[in-house]
């Protein structure tokens, strides 16, 4: 296995991974509730299922594309996202659109909202949700978010991901990649994953981190990669709570996150 940082390159695996979820609706989903972890995590029945579980409001999801619920995520951060008319947000790791649908009705059409991902098979579905269904307010783009997130510097109002950072081998440099395209007071607003202890670089198992165990830092850690990507003041964890209840992974406790860190 190569390399990166002395973690596993997992972006060859997250990238057939979630191409095959695209494909296969609803099925061996990455980061649902009832996949991390093998057989000690709760069964869902359905992508639906699974949203509901982590925080997704029934009559939102009525109102976006079926195809576009995968069950994936580990949080709903729109919940805490306080989103206004006409912003324009950015979706990392948009999947097959579930959020940047979500958030495109609440912007209205003086909004924008722009998904990221870099899986071909997830563009592809997500671009099609968008035709099929009518939204013209959004646009989904290919991108590497450790590299570079595909959006102007200080344009967007609200950045927002779900259980997505956690997949990236250096969080610094996503996070530094968040703060550049938000603007002065911009917002980030994510859900993610943390642990209570972290996986040595040298025993880290790159299926374990493309079901976003095995690259899950402490929470501490998580916050100190955000203030050193240029967020020093204002990082707030908004949620906090067991993400399988009663049980650990690995002799680890995994605990899902919502965290708020402002641009100044």
């Amino acid at each position: 296995m190569t390399t990166h940082n002395g973690r596993p390159d997992v972006k060859e695996k997250v990238k057939e991974r979630y191409g095959r979820i695209a494909l296969v609706d609803n099925s061996d989903c990455c980061c649902m509730p009832g996949e991390c972890g093998a057989e000690t995590q709760p069964y869902f029945s359905s992508a639906s299922e699974a949203a509901l579980a982590i925080g997704y409001d029934e009559n939102e999801l009525k109102s976006v594309p079926a195809a576009s619920i995968l069950g994936v995520g580990c949080g709903a951060p729109l919940n805490f996202a306080g989103i206004s008319e006409g912003e324009v947000i950015v979706d990392l790791g948009s999947g097959a659109g579930i959020d940047v649908f979500l958030s495109a009705n609440r912007v209205g059409k003086g909004g924008k909202i722009i998904g990221i991902d870099m899986t071909d098979e997830m563009l592809e579905k997500a671009r099609k949700n968008a035709k099929d269904h009518g939204y013209a307010n959004v646009e989904f783009r290919k991108g590497d978010i450790e590299k570079r997130i595909p959006v102007e510097n200080d344009s967007a109002d609200l950045v927002i991901s779900n259980c997505v950072i956690n997949l990236t081998t250096n969080k610094v440099d996503a996070f530094k990649e968040v703060h550049r395209v938000l603007k002065r007071g911009g917002r980030m607003v994510i859900s993610d994953l943390v642990a209570d202890a972290e996986v040595a670089p040298d025993t880290a198992n790159a299926e374990k981190w493309c079901g976003c165990i095995d690259g899950a830092l402490t929470k501490e850690n998580y916050l100190d990669s955000i203030r050193k990507a240029g967020f020093q003041n204002v990082v707030e964890v908004l949620s906090e709570r067991l993400y399988m209840e009663g049980e650990e992974v690995d002799g680890r406790k995994i605990t899902s996150v919502v965290i708020k860190a402002v641009k100044e």
